[in-house]
């Protein structure tokens, strides 16, 4: 597998080795050894697969205080996928990493826990699928917002379909500090 670094330390582009011919292919989305090989020493305890629409952004999602790494990848059609970190006393606090990810490309991206994290749809639809390392607590769901002009992230559409909750999250500066995580160098 290749590892391809972003301008975030710890959110990384994985790209499996794949195997094919003229009756398919098969690779692997997952190896626990050549994962920790690489520094993703994480146990998942659940995995979630969505289907959207063209169009459809979701997030910019996280967890807080039970914070959730993410590896996520898409099984159908093509997303542009967002890191975000706001993780507080960061050097790269605020700043975001995006990369498309597609059924064809078959790459995967790493959202470490402590960071923001959304995509939206650019094909007609996309099957999402995502590993957590720590399952789903309501309590800590916590948004910052898609557009955000601090935070700059360059989305491909300009006028995205959008759940309710998320046309509700507050910019990152209007985060109270106890929701966001804390730098640990």
């Amino acid at each position: 597998m290749k590892v391809i670094e972003t301008q975030l330390a710890g959110a990384v582009v994985i790209e499996p080795q794949v195997f094919g011919d003229s009756r398919g292919f098969f690779y692997e989305s997952f190896n626990a050894e050549r994962y920790k090989a690489i520094g993703i020493d994480r146990t998942f305890v659940q995995s979630n697969v969505s289907r959207s629409s063209k169009g459809v952004l979701r997030g910019l999602h996280y967890q807080w205080p039970h914070p959730q790494g993410k590896l996520v990848s898409v099984l159908e059609g093509e997303v542009y996928d967002v890191a975000v970190d706001i993780r507080r006393g960061s050097p790269t606090f605020g700043q975001w990493a995006g990369v498309m990810l597609s059924a064809e490309n078959k790459r995967h991206f790493w959202v470490p826990e402590g960071f923001a994290h959304g995509f939206c749809v650019v094909s007609e639809f996309a099957t999402f699928a995502y590993q957590c390392t720590a399952l789903y607590d309501r309590e800590c769901d916590a948004g910052i917002r898609w557009n955000d002009a601090d935070i700059g992230v360059d989305w491909p559409i300009g006028q995205p379909l959008l759940s309710d909750k998320d046309t509700r999250t507050p910019l990152l500066k209007d985060v109270p500090a106890g929701r966001l995580p804390d730098y640990l160098a």
